[in-house]
């Protein structure tokens, strides 16, 4: 979700959802690629070519060399979305003879958050990992836009709750000083986000 759409999504979730009794959020969804929205001061941020809240597309690591869906290289998306996720597991998996159930079966987001949540150590890594570049992703975003609140959903964040454990730290390791009280929500509304927003936006 990228776009209008997505600060759409995030009038929503301000209105009705995760976000709500906040004027400023940041909604992030993390699904097949990272999307996001940013509401400020009750109003959407779209930008001049509607680019406003593509924080996919970040750039977050200088080494990797592959691409992006977007042709960059390094990109939020590729380390934080579900895909990314299973990237990072995939290449941690390689590295060596590490035991994990992740070994077993199918490697996703969820078989990843599921195993983090049994103690699998390799898959608390991987956790680690993606925290490290999300959590410090959004300790970028808040310096720059300063919102009250971050609004977590798409498929990922139905891990639940655990996900927090991992994308505080480093969050609070690279946010600038007066933004380290931002809060911190899952998302509530789902794939009605898009419909609470519209309506949110045309009652206010």
């Amino acid at each position: 979700m990228a776009g209008n759409d997505a600060n759409v999504a995030a009038y929503g979730e301000m209105w009705q959802g995760g976000g709500k009794g906040h004027k400023s959020i940041v909604a992030v969804t993390l699904g097949t690629g990272v999307g996001g929205g940013i509401v400020i001061d009750g109003k959407l941020l779209v930008g001049t070519n509607g680019a406003g809240g593509e924080i996919g597309h970040m750039h977050i690591e200088d080494d990797e060399t592959d691409a992006c869906g977007c042709k960059n290289h390094g990109c939020l998306e590729q380390y934080t979305s579900a895909t990314g996720i299973t990237r990072l597991a995939n290449r941690r998996l390689a590295k060596d003879d590490k035991p994990s159930v992740l070994r077993n079966g199918e490697v996703s987001a969820k078989t990843v958050f599921d195993a983090v949540k049994a103690g699998d150590e390799l898959a608390i890594e991987v956790a680690q990992q993606f925290g490290e570049y999300l959590g410090k992703g959004l300790a970028i975003i808040a310096a720059v836009v300063d919102p009250e609140i971050f609004v977590i959903g798409g498929g990922v964040s139905k891990a639940g709750n655990v996900l927090f454990d991992y994308i505080r730290p480093a969050f609070q390791k690279y946010a600038f000083a007066a933004c380290r009280n931002t809060e911190f929500a899952l998302a509530t509304l789902g794939n009605d986000a898009g419909i609470y927003g519209s309506a949110g936006l045309i009652l206010n």
